[in-house]
């Protein structure tokens, strides 16, 4: 999909954000979640562990949302993605780049749940990467004055 515009907002910074999201499942099922913004793509950290990993695997059709509300300035924007989710080998480049974003840079800092996931070999514990390229990607800023 590459880079995003929409003449509301600069869709690829908003989604540079530290922003959770929600990620729709056949069944209906809905879950927040940290992801990355990459390349194009929604990149979302899973593994067998997860309810996620098998609801993808048995349907890969998802839809996610990022937005954000702010009543004090009156900002109401989000971003609606559709399409077929991918789940595709962990790298743990792009790993640390998702979690530093929501944690930091300082890994020493990190809870030990997240520190695994770039020191543990991710083929024994299963880590892959549930890739999202939108096939329809809706951005809408849907902002008012505050007066």
């Amino acid at each position: 999909m590459g880079v995003v515009t929409s003449d509301a907002f600069d869709v690829d910074a908003f989604l540079a954000q530290p922003l959770t999201a929600r990620l729709a499942t056949n069944g209906p099922t809905v879950r927040p979640l940290w992801f990355l913004w990459e390349d194009g793509a929604f990149w979302v950290l899973t593994g067998p562990w997860t309810r996620l990993f098998d609801r993808v695997k048995d349907d890969p059709k998802v839809s996610l949302v990022v937005d954000e509300c702010d009543l004090a300035s009156g900002r109401v924007r989000q971003v609606v993605a559709r399409g077929t989710a991918e789940l595709v080998p962990f790298d743990v480049p792009r790993g640390r780049r998702k979690l530093t974003r929501y944690l930091g840079a300082d890994e020493t800092r990190w809870d030990d749940r997240f520190v695994r996931y770039l020191y543990e070999d991710p083929a024994r514990r299963g880590t892959v990467w549930l890739r999202l390229t939108p096939r329809s990607l809706r951005a809408l800023d849907l902002s008012y004055s505050v007066g």
